[in-house]
């Protein structure tokens, strides 16, 4: 089977993550896709797959003969989707040889316009698969999970010499709790690649941190008036905080102010 005719069947397949849930998976319409991807593995000749608890696929296959000392290499993509235009079933768009310009989405009166997306020029000439443009596509990250299912059956169909491999299949990643629930020691890869978007044949070896801080400053607010006040009203201290920022902005860390902001209370 082709990528793409994994994609199309797998985007079929309702996986919205739930950012308003308490439960692991936020949605229980993921175990769907995974459990489908299970039986995928399976078929594939592949003995050593799980489904856990929380919706997390796990799958090893064994160095082809010889290559037992290799470093284990796993490949990673996530089930879920955004929740947002998600509240029918999904219809793919196949668009051959792409004229370049602006690209309807179906009958919705949605186009999709180099203007906006730059990108959509240099596909001239591909097929494109889009939704009619009332639903999302999903194909972040139904693409990866197609491209690694698509990958393994040809390791196995052209028996192409390879190391460990390691698979995993997570769920809740669009609401940033893809790792909440991830057994490292489980999936069991020295390095390992998310197929997760971007640009044709690129890789990306760093990723942005979503981490925050929340500094609270205590102190003894006063009137601004007297003139040459010996401290600090609480309202300046968070300022102090801007030069550090800078720093952070030169080392790489920051890439603009807009990453900064104070609320003062």
């Amino acid at each position: 089977m082709k990528t793409y005719e994994r994609l199309l069947s797998y985007v079929k397949i309702l996986t919205p993550s739930n950012e308003d849930s308490t439960t692991s998976p936020s949605s229980h319409c993921q175990f769907d896709l995974a459990r489908i991807l299970v039986d995928e593995l399976k078929n594939l000749g592949i003995s050593d797959v799980s489904l856990d608890e929380h919706c997390y696929v796990y799958a090893h296959i064994p160095a082809s003969e010889g290559l037992d000392s290799c470093k284990t290499l796993g490949f990673i993509a996530h089930m879920d989707t955004v929740s947002d235009f998600c509240d029918h079933p999904v219809t793919p768009v196949i668009t051959e040889n792409y004229d370049g310009g602006e690209l309807p989405l179906g009958t919705s009166g949605r186009i999709l316009s180099p203007e906006m997306f730059p990108h959509l020029s240099s596909l001239k000439g591909r097929t494109l698969i889009t939704s009619d443009g009332t639903t999302i596509l999903g194909a972040d990250d139904k693409a990866g999970i197609a491209e690694i299912i698509t990958a393994l059956e040809r390791i196995f169909t052209e028996k192409i010499p390879h190391g460990p491999l390691a698979i995993a299949f997570t769920p809740d990643e669009e609401i940033g709790m893809g790792p909440a629930h991830f057994d490292v020691g489980k999936f069991g890869a020295d390095y390992a690649y998310t197929l997760d978007g971007d640009t044709e044949g690129e890789i990306q070896y760093e990723n942005f941190n979503a981490c925050s801080a929340k500094v609270i400053f205590q102190g003894v607010n006063v009137h601004p008036a007297p003139p040459k006040i010996p401290w600090s009203t609480r309202l300046l201290l968070p300022w102090s905080l801007i030069p550090c920022c800078q720093l952070l902005i030169r080392h790489g860390t920051l890439r603009t102010m807009r990453d900064f902001s104070i609320c003062v209370l």
